[in-house]
């Protein structure tokens, strides 16, 4: 099939089921395990949002024009603490109001370490399971995006804010006991955020699909590897992972105008969707 990549689709199941959406279809994942797939980049990026052909891809996706104006792109995005919705400030109100001004999770999350982050409460658990956590919990709830941000600050210097996706790859260990962590990282909170401690003491656990414990050494960027092919050995966070050690981040290629090939193992014939 010719078409744009777009991020991965997960089911939080047993393990996590996964598809591949190219333009109007979603191709499961899961069933291609232990097959060949090839991806042909074609040189052609266009705009996720408004389809316009792009030579470099903004945030994830996005043309330069819509990533400048969009509120999806906006700043708070990255940096939850610099969200204004709640004093009536934003891109775009209506759609702040349904994104920002709303239950947001601040939660811990087993990455291959300690990390913090923030989440829309609709976003759980596809959030946790496209950062590849192994583990989950809510330290915190609160009303607004700005406050989840400001509390996440507050946190940083105790505990990392980003995944190592090298390290996230290669570890499938839940080694973190995260409610002893809860325990403890509450107190860092500051007085004035204690309010929105959540009760809630629920552990969400992930497992991801592997047919062989990955040993990841290497990201394949198709702007440099435009033909890339590849035994698919399993899929975490926005990966999908290879023999010999490669990765491909499909988030990161969204957008991108690919030909998807699948080789069935035993003659080599490809299938072409």
């Amino acid at each position: 099939m010719l078409g744009h990549l777009l991020k991965l689709k997960s089911e939080h199941s047993t393990p996590i089921h996964y598809s591949l959406p190219i333009e109007d279809q979603l191709i499961p994942l899961n069933e291609l395990m232990g097959k060949e797939i090839q991806f042909n980049y074609t040189g052609e990026i266009h705009c996720i949002h408004c389809g316009r052909k792009t030579k470099t891809s903004f945030a994830q996706g996005y043309c330069y024009p819509c990533f400048q104006t969009l509120p999806q792109t906006e700043e708070d995005v990255l940096h939850p603490e610099k969200c204004k919705a709640h004093i009536g400030i934003a891109r775009d109100m209506e759609w702040a109001t349904k994104n920002c001004l709303i239950d947001h999770h601040v939660y811990l999350a087993d990455t291959s370490q300690l990390k913090v982050g923030v989440t829309r409460h609709t976003q759980v658990p596809t959030r946790w399971i496209d950062q590849g956590a192994s583990q989950t919990i809510s330290l915190a709830l609160t009303p607004n995006r700005y406050l989840a941000g400001m509390i996440e600050v507050a946190l940083k210097s105790h505990l990392a804010d980003k995944t190592q996706w090298r390290a996230m790859l290669n570890s499938n260990e839940k080694s973190t006991n995260l409610l002893e962590q809860k325990s403890r990282i509450e107190k860092l909170i500051p007085m004035e955020y204690q309010q929105y401690i959540n009760p809630d003491n629920t552990i969400y656990e992930f497992e991801y699909p592997f047919i062989i414990a990955p040993l990841i050494k290497k990201s394949v960027n198709l702007e440099k590897t435009p033909s890339f092919r590849g035994r698919l050995i399993g899929i975490k966070g926005q990966y999908l992972l290879f023999d010999d050690g490669f990765a491909l981040n499909i988030r990161k290629h969204a957008g991108y105008l690919v030909e998807f090939h699948i080789f069935e193992p035993q003659n080599k014939t490809a299938t072409l969707f």
